[in-house]
């Protein structure tokens, strides 16, 4: 018996896709290519936390428990996706790892690593973006004599105490994970071509988060004349912007959150640098034609949307999402959504809570059409 939808991974979108689902009474399967729910958060670095806080970060129908932390750490976000998978019974089958998807006779066909298939009349890509890293392509890697690794693969600042370090990125994970390797005692340069936006992660104890949605539906102008203000007011407090500014082609809206970076780089425990140009045998070599030696590069380069599995059947935009109609309906094929693949100042979690709603009831809708047709 197959499923009406398949649900293509277990993280925070499968599993609130999921319980939606679940709510609309539809037949369905969650398929996670890790070996336990939530793979790739149990997988990320042992320091992280989340940017966002509790109250809007929770997923449909469970909020955060009492005791957890204002922004919760990496291991209670986890400790919540288990509670969630079990408090509703979410039917997620793990070691289930999706290699491709086919359109067949307005059915889908889900095909697995070692053979196994499923056929489902709807898929909900639930993949996320940071199971695909995406690594820069800068010349002279080969010839560079130290270590180079993604930033994802990082997990702690062992082993780097004392190295010459260069994190390559101004998001969200370079600056946490920068700050963490100086405070550790590593020799840190960072490296910023596209520059970033910088915003308190709180204000006055209230997440900025919460600003960000209370604004939201303000006019786009009065909410950059906001988000100036804080800027101003932050100016006085901590001195004048210490990055460059970010590019105006940059897809994503989201800044770089809290100050753990910028204080850093002000007190001298990390030197700032521009974008790379190359590698050479002991080092870099940087845009301002300076050459620096190092003994380890972590390239904090960010991540794109985990669509491969889906070959030539959709479209992608110039940002690295599949082209949508709406916030999660394929424009390409029938019967395709995706959930987690819209990022703002808003809070990833609290889009995918949105989005998952969203196709629950969309798949519900279509479901009871075609029942009726």
């Amino acid at each position: 018996m197959h499923p009406h939808a398949v649900v293509i991974g277990a993280g925070p979108a499968g599993l609130a896709t999921s319980r939606e689902l679940c709510r609309h009474g539809i037949d369905h399967v969650v398929l996670e290519r890790g070996d336990a729910l939530g793979h790739t958060w149990a997988n990320l670095y042992d320091s992280l936390r989340l940017h966002t806080g509790k109250h809007l970060s929770s997923l449909p129908g469970l909020s955060f428990p009492r005791t957890t932390r204002l922004f919760p750490s990496r291991q209670d976000f986890l400790d919540y996706l288990h509670e969630y998978a079990r408090r509703f019974n979410l039917p997620v089958r793990t070691g289930a790892h999706v290699e491709t998807l086919e359109q067949s006779d307005s059915h889908w066909r889900v095909r697995m690593k070692g053979g196994a298939e499923l056929a489902s009349a709807v898929v909900v890509m639930a993949t996320g973006v940071v199971s695909n890293p995406f690594t820069a392509e800068i010349p002279g890697r080969a010839r560079f004599a130290g270590r180079v690794v993604h930033s994802v693969e990082y997990r702690r600042p062992d082993g780097y105490v004392g190295r010459r370090v260069l994190v390559v990125g101004a998001g969200n994970s370079a600056g946490e994970i920068a700050a963490e390797l100086a405070a550790a005692g590593a020799q840190v340069t960072v490296a910023v071509r596209s520059g970033a936006r910088v915003v308190p992660r709180d204000l006055f104890g209230v997440p900025i988060q919460y600003l960000a949605v209370a604004i939201s539906r303000l006019p786009r102008h009065v909410q950059r004349s906001i988000a100036a203000g804080i800027a101003r007011a932050s100016a006085l407090v901590r001195g004048p912007a210490i990055l460059p500014p970010p590019s105006p082609a940059r897809c994503s809206d989201v800044p770089l959150i809290g100050f753990h970076l910028v204080d850093a780089i002000r007190a001298g425990r990390i030197r700032l640098k521009p974008g790379v140009i190359e590698f050479t045998p002991a080092g870099v070599r940087f845009d301002d034609a300076t050459d620096d030696p190092f003994d380890d590069v972590i390239l904090a380069t960010g991540y794109r949307a985990s669509l491969g599995m889906l070959g030539d059947l959709i479209r992608i935009d110039g940002c690295g999402f599949a082209v949508r109609t709406g916030r999660v309906t394929s424009a390409d094929q029938p019967n395709l959504f995706f959930v987690g693949h819209n990022y703002d100042t808003r809070g990833a979690l609290r889009n995918i809570a949105q989005d998952a709603r969203l196709v629950g009831k969309l798949v519900a809708r279509n479901s009871s059409a075609s029942s009726s047709g």
